[in-house]
Parts: structure tokens; sequence; C-alpha cells
């Protein structure tokens, strides 16, 4: 907190208005829109509200499937079944992102284009959205995605909750930031993403009537505000006013922080270029990269007994770290659910490791973690021989 957090939820005590009432509300949101370029940003209580939210207004109903990438932190898919909707997952690129090559394929030879819509044909359900997910900050290549998902009438949702000023760099998305491709778009301010107000999401859509129906939902669907009509089941999930204005403060921080995140890979990536079969996890060249999450990839026959060991090494050095998320398609309520051709997930699965990375973090106490993951590569390397 190194800005005006202080200043600005302060001024929010002393003039009484704490809760979802407030100049910072709408003063984030409309930061947040200039900031991405979206026409609209709707704030909401954390990110997996705004997706949950996003879905419904993208058409996403009971009975139908969500197209779904099984690398990805579950929340993105549990608001799937919010809307009482099936995930179908698909496998991952080399930026742990969901498979562009494998979506479209599925798209044109698994799915039935009749009437409006798309149907699986193995389940002869409607294909109503597609989530991809912007993991670790990296860019999902959705150029190759948006004119077959137009042709066969399947709305784009993005997950940009760890993206917040990743953009793209090449082709027809030049300059463009992640979750504004899509029809819409859900971003995140938890503790540990780039920019935080201790919870809080935000919805991005360019769409003027999704943008109002948005609002309508999340403060609680109120017709007469006054009298207290509802017309339809709402939601409370309405940022606070204190929430709001702590990520004012730290949206102004961003450009700073985001140069400290870079510098911090790149401190990681030199230090560790040396090691055989360790490498940090790569970035796509057709985008820039917030480095939300460096990555360590272990690539041997034996990754996954390394990864364990590794971690557990580190962690008697006093350094916490994490594996990759558990592939959700093997996640015990998402077992039954149908999965399409996945291989590499479980391999990236069984080789990640994310390093300690936060906006303070110094270039001494990266250099102590890349010491102790050296050493431990030596002791490796004596044990095999």
């Amino acid at each position: 907190m190194g800005g005006n957090e202080w200043v600005y939820i302060k001024e929010c005590l002393d003039t009484g208005w704490v809760s979802s009432a407030g100049k910072y509300v709408d003063l984030f949101e409309t930061r947040v829109a200039e900031y991405t370029g979206a026409r609209h940003a709707i704030a909401c209580v954390n990110g997996t509200a705004a997706l949950q939210v996003a879905m419904q207004l993208a058409g996403v109903r009971a009975g139908d499937e969500v197209i779904v990438p099984t690398i990805t932190f579950i929340a993105s898919i549990n608001a799937v079944l919010y809307n009482g909707a099936t995930p179908v997952f698909m496998d991952a690129d080399d930026f742990y992102n969901i498979d562009v090559a494998k979506t479209i394929e599925f798209i044109k030879n698994e799915t039935l284009f009749k009437g409006c819509s798309s149907f699986n044909k193995t389940t002869n359900k409607r294909i109503a959205a597609l989530v991809p997910v912007h993991v670790f900050g990296n860019a999902v290549d959705l150029e190759k995605l948006i004119s077959l998902c137009e042709e066969r009438n399947i709305p784009i949702v993005e997950d940009a909750a760890e993206s917040l000023g990743t953009r793209y760099t090449q082709g027809r998305l030049k300059e463009r930031h992640t979750g504004t491709i899509g029809k819409l778009g859900c971003l995140s301010f938890n503790g540990n993403k780039i920019i935080t107000t201790g919870g809080g999401g935000m919805i991005l859509t360019d769409d003027d009537s999704l943008a109002e129906k948005a609002r309508y939902l999340t403060t609680q669907a109120k017709d007469d505000a006054v009298r207290y009509i509802h017309d339809e089941v709402g939601y409370n999930y309405r940022l606070t006013n204190i929430q709001a204005a702590m990520g004012v403060a730290q949206l102004e921080q961003l450009p700073g922080i985001m140069n400290a995140k870079h510098q911090q890979y790149e401190n990681y990536a030199r230090g560790i270029s040396a090691l055989a079969d360790v490498s940090m996890a790569s970035r796509p060249g057709y985008a820039n990269n917030n480095n939300w999450m460096p990555a360590l990839r272990i690539e041997t026959d034996s990754a996954i007994s390394m990864r364990e060991t590794l971690m557990s090494y580190l962690e008697k050095e006093q350094i916490q770290t994490r594996p990759l998320w558990y592939p959700n398609h093997k996640q015990e309520m998402y077992r039954n659910c149908q999965s399409y051709q996945i291989k590499r997930s479980i391999q990236l699965w069984e080789q990640t490791l994310c390093l300690p990375s936060y906006q303070q973090m110094e270039e001494k106490q990266i250099n102590q973690v890349v010491d102790s993951i050296s050493t431990w590569h030596q002791k490796q390397t004596r044990l095999q021989g």
C-alpha cells in the first residue's frame, strides 16, 4: 500500500460513505474503463460474482454447456454451475491458456449449428458460451477464435482476473486490453492480484444494454428502490466505497507495479538460465504481459516427483511456493463432465511450480530463491549420477 490508499479510505470514513454508495465506486469504474479501453466497467464484490453475472448476461441458462479450460482457478468453472450449466473442458497450450487449436477443432467437428445456436453432438446441449482464461497474465490467442465463435453464435466471456495490464501487440487485436475482446470480460481485485481492493471484481463490456443490466442485477434488481419493487432476482454484489477507494489508489500505481513485476521475471529468468531441464514458463510473443505470476517449469521424465521435492526443499528454506492448480476436469464434482483430448494440461500440472512474487520483492530476495533452487538442482544432479 504505497500510494493514496490511506488518504482515500480516510475520506470515506470521515464522510461516512463506507458502503456501496459513494464517489469512489463510480470513480473506480471510470478509471478501470479508461485504462482498459472498455466502454463500461461495473464493479462487483469479487471476480467470481463478476463471472457469474457475465455468463448470465451472455445468455447462459440451466441445461446449457460452456466451453472452459481445465487449467484455471476453480472459480472460473464454478461460475458455470452457478448458472445451472455444465462445463466442457479443453486442453492447455504452452502458455497455460486454453488450447485454441483444439477448441476450434471441437467446435467445428463436435458441435452442430442449427437455428441460431451451436449444439454439442454428444450431449445435444446448447453451447451457450466460451470462457477463455488469461492465465498468469498471458493473453489467450483470441484472434483465431473470434470469427468462428461469431459464426457459431458462441459468446466469448473472458476471464481476465489475472491479466490487468496485459495488451495484445500484434494482429487485429493490437493495443487491445484483455477482457475487452469478448462480449463481456471480468477482472479480479483479490488480495493476490496485481492490484487489490482486498476483494472485488469488475465486469467489462462495450454493450450499453448489457452494462445497464449488469448494474441492475448486481444491485438487487431494484425497479423501485424507494418502494422495494423487484421484477427479477438480483444479487447483493456491489463493491463498497471503501474498497473502491483502495482500488483507485492502487490503479494509480499500476505502471510502477508492472515495471517491478517485469524486472522480477527477468531476474528469475536470468538466475536460472544455466540450470538444465529447468526454465521459467514462457510468455506469448503476440502480447505483452503483466507478469502477475512467475512460474518455474521442470521438464524431466520425473517432473512431478522433482516438483514435490523442490517444493519441500524450498519450504525448509522458508520459501513458499505453490504447484499449478489441479486440472479441473479431474476434480471430484467435474469428473463426469465432457473433456476433449486433454494431454498438455496434465504435463503442465506435473511440471510447474509458482514462485514468490510481490510488488516490493527485492532483487536480493529473488537471488535467495534462485540460489536455493540452484543448490537443490546440484543435489539432484549428484543423486542422479
